[in-house]
This record gives structure tokens, sequence and C-alpha cells, in this order.
């Protein structure tokens, strides 16, 4: 009886094991990277709004740390394969050639998180000065990506 119940024991835990290396559905993956990418503009816009009007540096600071962990954190798994088309919280408006130009879309990447890097750098030294032109360098490679990879 107990070898039954041992074998009945590993197979639902070998079936809930498979259950949950199943890749997520296109739909969810669509999901967290809309709320990755919501994310990151919240905490750019906490950044400008410390730059535009009265600094706080710690307000700042913790923006672009935010920024710069999800810029750090592989946000490239969330653009597999078929997630080109299909809808998250909203439709996806990713463009075709994202899942093709992989050099392009390594570059954009890197010049993200490098400025996202530097931004979380600059904002704990306190000079709005510097992090407002560090802001103007990050939002650069948002618009350059969006331009390149996102129907707007």
């Amino acid at each position: 009886m107990h070898i039954r119940l041992i074998a009945m024991a590993a197979l639902t835990l070998a079936a809930a094991a498979a259950h949950a290396q199943q890749a997520p559905k296109p739909e969810q993956l669509i999901k967290w990277r809309q709320s990755a990418y919501q994310t990151i503009a919240w905490n750019t816009a906490r950044v400008k709004a410390n730059v535009d009007g009265t600094y706080n540096k710690d307000d700042a600071a913790r923006a672009a740390t935010v920024i710069a962990a999800l810029a750090n954190s592989n946000l490239g798994v969330l653009f597999p394969a078929g997630t080109e088309t299909g809808k998250g919280w909203r439709d996806t408006t990713v463009k075709a050639n994202l899942f093709t130009d992989g050099p392009g879309v390594g570059a954009a990447a890197a010049a993200f998180t490098k400025e996202a890097n530097e931004l979380a750098r600059v904002t704990q030294g306190g000079d709005v000065a510097a992090v407002k032109a560090q802001l103007a360098a990050l939002q650069k490679t948002c618009k350059a990506c969006h331009d390149d990879y996102r129907n707007n």
C-alpha cells in the first residue's frame, strides 16, 4: 500500500513539475512585457518630475533604481517567437522586425541598459543638471527603440 501511495505521489509531483515548466501563453508574456515597460515609463516620469520641479534626490534615485533593475532583468525573454501579435492588457504594438533583427535589438537593449545604469548612478549624486542630461540620454534610447521596433 505504501509503495502504491509513494508511486502516486511521485507521479503527481512529476505531473505538477511538467505543468510548471510549460512555457507561458503568448498573452501572458505580452501582459508581462507591457507591465514591465509601463513600470519603466512611470518611473521615468517620476525622475522627470523631479528634474522639472522640486528635486528630491531620494525619490529620483529610487525611480532610477527601478528602471535600472528592469533594464538588467533580461527583458528580451518577454519577446519570444509567437508574441509578434496578440493581446496582453491591450493589443501588442511590437513590429515584426523586432523578432528578426537580433543584432539591432541587442544593440538597442545594451544602449538602454547602459543609460539606465548610468541614470541610477547619477541620481545618487544629486546634481540636477547631470540627472536631467542623463534622463535625456535614457529617453533617447527609448525613442530609438520605439522608432525601430514599435508601432505607435
